[in-house]
This record gives structure tokens, C-alpha cells and sequence, in this order.
């Protein structure tokens, strides 16, 4: 309308533009005036489906880089630079890699990673989300290596709603010249590896792999401790199930089967992965990093092994639990059905003489009253014996 106006104005004064005015858009029909605020200002995206999609405003992002470090013939290197500066510095030395650390990078920052990197957009997706399974993938020249990791939480008591075993996950990309770990949750940290690790340079002129053996390694270790730890628990349930006095044994014994699931999940995957990176086929691999590679699926086996066995004596403990509680209800029913013989007797003598007939067993004596109390008194002592010889009471 105001666009119009204008042209009807430059019209009227016969076209000539040079000697109009110019006419100033009128401010209080301005669509913007109303709407308009620097605080209100949000960017506007379509979604898949066409529909408009409303984002807060862009503040400053929290970094997902816990550590770059670059690391040439073994040694890391001083000085902080950028992801993209120390991978383009270790792509022109003859023996240098990148190790980059990150701590649940959301998928923006992951994106720019991927694209300085060259990382697949399946892996770059799976590293984000973090809820997958154990596993070793190849994309190209990059191997990406998904490990869940496990700890033991502390508890003075195990009841029916405690947590005892905390898992979370570390994703490895190895490249030629790079290392990318990327963790999710605070099951294993990994600072005290890379430590370690520093200081065994010539583990460290292996390149990569030996980044990623020793983060392995690490890993089963702490599955190496739960699995310990666990059979303490183990002991403590099942000399409760055989300790009459307890009680609620059924709720923790099933809380702690959850829980050996949930290490099961994280523990029984790994063997085909580590599998894979000790064949003779695997030539990414170093020769010797493939020996420490073995190293760990030793551990790892044994690992195995123990939570086999912890969920069968787990069943066990079950079985034998459940055996018990029908025991139990076969001992309450024998308990209720002497009492209720004992009951019996008062109930059918009283019963005989409450039906009112003339010609009645000691009617007319002055003491049947009491010789039939007796009689009744009696004959519940000796059931009451004799069910106590039969341990029914």
C-alpha cells in the first residue's frame, strides 16, 4: 500500500523523478515496529516437513575438546594450537598423529570436526548419540571403534532399587594420522591414559593403535574390577537366601540380575571387535600393537567367563529362592490345617450337643458338662502333640 501511494505521488507531479520528494515510509504501519526486538529476535529454519521451526537465539557453545595434543616420534609436543593446525602438522611429519579428546560433543561441533577430518556422517551420527554396541566398523581409511564402558558404584547396602553398575561409552576414530576419542559419561575417564600412555614413548611410535590399544585396555580393566566387586555381592545374596531370618530377597536378587545385564551388554560384544583386531587380516593394524591387542582379549575372556558364571549361580540363587518360598507356603498350609483339625473337635462335639434331642449321652449326669470339657480339652492336647512330633506346629 505505502509502495503504491508513492507511485500515484511520483505520477501527479508528471514523472518527473529528479524534482519528487522523497516520502519517508510511514512508521506506525511499519510490520516490523510491533514485532521488532533485538531480546525477541529468534532465527527461523523450515523442518523436514516444510513447517516453520523456532529456535532460541545462538549463545555461546560449550567446547567438547578436553585435549589436543599433537605427537611426533613418540613425544607430544608443547604448546596449545587447534584440532585442524596439529592434524595439518602431522600429516608433514614423517611419524606424527593427532590424539584430539572430546567429552559428548553435540552435532554441530562433531560436523566441523568431521569435515577438518574426514570422517563418515553414519560414524559422525553414532558418535553423537551414543547408544550403541560394541563394535568395529571401517569407513575408507578411518576405523571407528565403539566401546561401552563400566564402573562399580559404592553401596553400603544392596536393596531392590540400588545401582551397582554405571556404564557409558567411548568411541574411537583411528585414522593414519589422527586419533579421535569421543566419551560419553564419566564411566572411564580417560586423562589417566593418556598419562600413562605419554609415558611410554615407545609404545607411542606406534602411531594411533596404540592410542587405541591402550584406551582398550583400560576399558577391560575396569570391567576386570566390576567383575570382582560383583562377587562380593554375589557371596552377600546368597547367604542371605539360606539365612531364615532375612526377608525381601526375591526384589534384590532380581535388581542384581538387571544390573549383570546391563554389564553383560557392555562386556560380551567386545570379543568379536577385539577379534577382529588380532586376526592376522587386520593390516591397519600394527604387528606389535596386534600382541597387546591379544593381551586384552585374554582379559577380556576372563571376563567373560566370570558373568557367565555370576548369571548362572545368579539363577541358582533364584531357583533356590523361589523353592524356598514354596516350602515356606506348604509349611504355613500344614501349620493352618492343624489348628483348623484341633478346631474340629470342639466344633463337631459342640455341635452334637447343640441339636436339642431328649435322649442325650450324659444329659441327665451333674458332671457331663465338665467330663465332655475335658474330653474336648483332651483329645486337642494329643493332635497338638502329635502334630508337633510331625513338625505340622
Amino acid at each position: 500500500m505505502t509502495e503504491r501511494m508513492q507511485r500515484e505521488g511520483t505520477a501527479s507531479t508528471g514523472g518527473d523523478q529528479t524534482d519528487a520528494q522523497p516520502v519517508p515510509p510511514p512508521l506506525a504501519r511499519s510490520p516490523r515496529s510491533r514485532a521488532w526486538s533485538p531480546v525477541r529476535a529468534v532465527t527461523r529454519r523450515l523442518n523436514p516437513d516444510g513447517s516453520q521451526r523456532v529456535e532460541a537465539p545462538a549463545g555461546p557453545r560449550r567446547s567438547a575438546v578436553v585435549d589436543c595434543a599433537l605427537y611426533l616420534d613418540g613425544r607430544r609436543q608443547g604448546g596449545d594450537c587447534g584440532y585442524a593446525e596439529a592434524l595439518a602438522e602431522a600429516r608433514r611429519a614423517e611419524n606424527g598423529f593427532v590424539w584430539l579428546g572430546l567429552h559428548e560433543p553435540d552435532l554441530a561441533e562433531m560436523s566441523e570436526i568431521a569435515a577438518t577430518y574426514g570422517l563418515h556422517e553414519l560414524a559422525v551420527e553414532d558418535a553423537v548419540k551414543a547408544h550403541q554396541r560394541p563394535k568395529l566398523e571401517r569407513f575408507g581409511e578411518v576405523s571407528f571403534l565403539v566401546l561401552r564402558t563400566a564402573r562399580y558404584c559404592e553401596h553400603t547396602e544392596l536393596t531392590e532399587k540400588t545401582d551397582v553398575v554405571e556404564t557409558g561409552q567411548v568411541m574411537l576414530f583411528i585414522g593414519p594420522h589422527f586419533l579421535i576419542s569421543v566419551r560419553h559419561g564419566d564411566a572411564c575417564r580417560l586423562a589417566p591414559v593418556r598419562e600413562e600412555l605419554e609415558a611410554r614413548r615407545e609404545l607411542l611410535l606406534h602411531g594411533p593403535w596404540a592410542v587405541a590399544y591402550a584406551i582398550t585396555d583400560r576399558v577391560v580393566d575396569l570391567y576386570l574390577e566390576v567383575a570382582d566387586q560383583l562377587e562380593d555381592d554375589m557371596d552377600v545374596l546368597e547367604t542371605e537366601v539360606f539365612d531364615r531370618q532375612a526377608s525381601g530377597r526375591i526384589q534384590r536378587i532380581y535388581q542384581m540380575k538387571r544390573e549383570l545385564v546391563e554389564f553383560k551388554r557392555a562386556v560380551m560384544p567386545l570379543q568379536r571387535p577385539l577379534l577382529a583386531l588380532t586376526a592376522q587380516m587386520s593390516r591397519e593394524v600394527p604387528k606389535e600393537v596386534r600382541r597387546y591387542f591379544r593381551d586384552v582379549q585374554d582379559h577380556l575372556s576372563r571376563t567373560v567367563e566370570q558373568v557367565n558364571s555370576y548369571d548362572d549361580l545368579l539363577n541358582s540363587i533364584l531357583q533356590a529362592r523361589l523353592a524356598q518360598v514354596t516350602v515356606d507356603q506348604n509349611n504355613d498350609m500344614r501349620k493352618i490345617a492343624a489348628w483348623a483339625a484341633i478346631a474340629a473337635v470342639w466344633t463337631a462335639i459342640a455341635g452334637i450337643y447343640g441339636m436339642n434331642f431328649e435322649f442325650m449321652p450324659e444329659l441327665k449326669i451333674v458332671y457331663g458338662y465338665p467330663v465332655v470339657l475335658a474330653l474336648m480339652l483332651t483329645i486337642s492336647l494329643t493332635l497338638y502333640r502329635w502334630f508337633r512330633r510331625n513338625d505340622w506346629l
